[in-house]
């Protein structure tokens, strides 16, 4: 669980350092933000896919990545130190941190 944390603080780090419009001081925020969006996925992403099931049929899964904006937006209203200018930049980067956290669980998987 630990190195689940790290490679997704890693993610959002590198997200934020490439996309404009948002804001992490530092890696240690990073590490907040990674921490903050588990806990914040786990006690309210399996509700906001029960309760969105017929969209994620419809769209074949894809809406989850609409709820994982959702989850990013939360993060981002319960941090200080962690911004996010507008909606549609925390879904880019919802989708951003995803494949970007994905591709280093691929890497460190293979290796």
């Amino acid at each position: 669980m630990l190195i689940n944390i790290l490679i997704l603080s890693v993610a959002v780090f590198l997200v934020a350092n490439f996309l404009p419009g948002i804001r992490v001081k530092h890696f240690g925020t990073a590490i907040m933000v990674a921490i903050v969006y588990s806990l914040v996925n786990f006690f309210f992403g399996w509700l906001l896919i029960v309760l969105s099931l017929p969209f994620m049929l419809i769209t074949f899964g894809l809406f989850k990545l609409v709820i994982n904006a959702v989850l990013l937006w939360l993060t981002d209203k319960m941090l200080d130190d962690f911004q996010i200018k507008d909606f549609f930049t925390t879904f880019i980067a919802a989708l951003c941190i995803t494949l970007v956290d994905s591709g280093i669980k691929w890497v460190m998987s293979s290796m």
